[in-house]
């Protein structure tokens, strides 16, 4: 399984960015996903998290209301739309597959990282 995250860049606080993963294989379905953030030298971090079927979810609290989790199984892709960004929200934002239906804890499949810089 192949996951490519895009998306990432520079942007000022207040702004918006709109993060992409697109996984490479069937029975996308199948299973939950999720976003993480890591930041040089500290531990990652989970930012959110979908079921399989995009019904359940799950966010950091730093991060909830601004940002959201969805999934378009029809393209395999899932999306992270960050709004409000603030400085502190720069961070390398890495996708996952977890290793069920809704995992937060178990992943068993890593894309490579987006970077996201918000200025202030």
């Amino acid at each position: 399984v192949q996951l490519q995250a895009s998306g990432g860049g520079l942007v000022q606080a207040g702004g918006s960015l709109r993060l992409s993963c697109a996984a490479s294989r069937r029975a996308f379905s199948n299973y939950g996903m999720a976003w993480h953030r890591q930041l040089p030298g500290k531990q990652r971090e989970l930012v959110a998290a979908i079921s399989n079927g995009g019904s359940r979810t799950y966010y950091l609290e730093a991060v909830k209301g601004r940002f959201t989790i969805s999934r378009d199984n029809a393209k395999n892709t899932v999306y992270l739309q960050m709004n409000s960004l603030k400085p502190e929200d720069t961070a390398v934002y890495i996708c996952a597959r977890g290793s069920g239906t809704y995992n937060t804890v178990t992943f068993d499949y890593w894309g490579q990282g987006t970077l996201v810089t918000v200025s202030s």
